[in-house]
């Protein structure tokens, strides 16, 4: 048999098979586990959940992206309130550390033979991580079955099965590395079943510029530019909270050359970020759907943001 033929048989048996497992979902919280794809489908995802007690066939289905802890639990608890007053089913995914690594989580999968073993540093008594660009070596991975944006339509169409959920669309709301992951997920995976997409508070952006290189553009990541025009029309929300500037210390804050072009604090990098894309629509006539949402008196606080978030989309 064709080895390519063989590869793609294999594949789509994996997927189908992710999306054929039965699950139920009883009201209240819980959690249930799926495999991942592509070089992960040995890997398990854990998804947290909160099925409200007045939940119909026609609630609103959140996913929630954590931060770098992972901590996918504490995430979906910072939604239950939510959960059962606007009745909305929360799913909170959960990437193991020793599966997905800072490449394949942070950076959506992207990039592959990824070394940290040198040209890192940590600034002592502060947040900071110092990147030396000259010395951190990888590759970009443009195999998309690797990346982890493929995860949420499956996760969405598995608990609509199991749900008989009447919804076609779902919403979404990423703090930190979740804000990260995110913003990342409009630019490279436009065609999803995402609605309304709050990237929040994330502290290094990949700016739609073909003259710079991933993580921090997409010069290597063989994105035609007609997609652009799909990412653009999504309706991504940069919720970035007004204190998360250069005076919070919570959360680990990502600096090097050309992150620190884009800013010296997350919602200063957020600002230019959404500047950087509008500007660009204008000059080549796209249309932009995008908003910039500035939080009052609220930092690097994911409790505090996911608030601010329910009352952006449900109130």
């Amino acid at each position: 048999m064709n080895y390519k033929l063989f590869v793609l048989i294999i594949t789509l048996f994996i997927t189908h098979t992710s999306l054929a497992q039965n699950i139920e979902l009883k009201k209240g919280s819980g959690f249930f586990k799926i495999n991942g794809i592509g070089k992960h489908h040995n890997d398990s995802i854990i998804i947290f959940y909160h099925k409200p007690i007045n939940f119909t066939q026609n609630s609103k289905i959140l996913i929630v992206v954590p931060g770098a802890g992972r901590n996918g639990d504490s995430y979906r608890d910072s939604w239950i309130k939510t959960s059962e007053k606007h009745s909305v089913l929360i799913l909170s995914s959960s990437y193991s550390e020793n599966d997905y690594n800072y490449g394949d989580y942070h950076l959506g999968g992207l990039i592959k033979d990824l070394d940290l073993s040198q040209g890192v540093s940590f600034k002592k008594g502060t947040n900071q991580i110092h990147i030396d660009e000259d010395v951190i070596a990888f590759n970009a991975d443009t195999n998309k079955r690797n990346w982890i944006f493929n995860d949420f339509d499956r996760i969405f169409e598995l608990v609509k099965n199991a749900t008989h959920s009447n919804q076609k669309k779902y919403d979404m709301f990423g703090h930190s590395a979740g804000g990260q992951i995110l913003h990342r997920f409009v630019l490279c995976h436009p065609n999803s079943k995402a609605d309304r997409i709050l990237a929040s508070n994330a502290g290094t952006y990949t700016l739609p510029d073909f003259e710079t290189s991933y993580p921090f553009g997409i010069e290597n990541l063989n994105i035609p530019k007609k997609q652009l025009k799909r990412s653009f029309n999504k309706k991504l929300v940069l919720f970035l909270g007004e204190l998360d500037n250069i005076l919070e210390t919570r959360g680990r804050m990502l600096r090097s050359k050309t992150a620190d072009k884009q800013g010296t604090s997350r919602i200063e990098r957020g600002k230019n970020f959404y500047s950087f894309s509008k500007e660009l629509t204008k000059t080549s006539e796209m249309t932009f759907n995008w908003e910039l949402k500035i939080v009052p008196n609220v930092g690097h606080d994911q409790k505090k943001m996911a608030k601010a978030a329910a009352k952006y989309l449900y109130e």
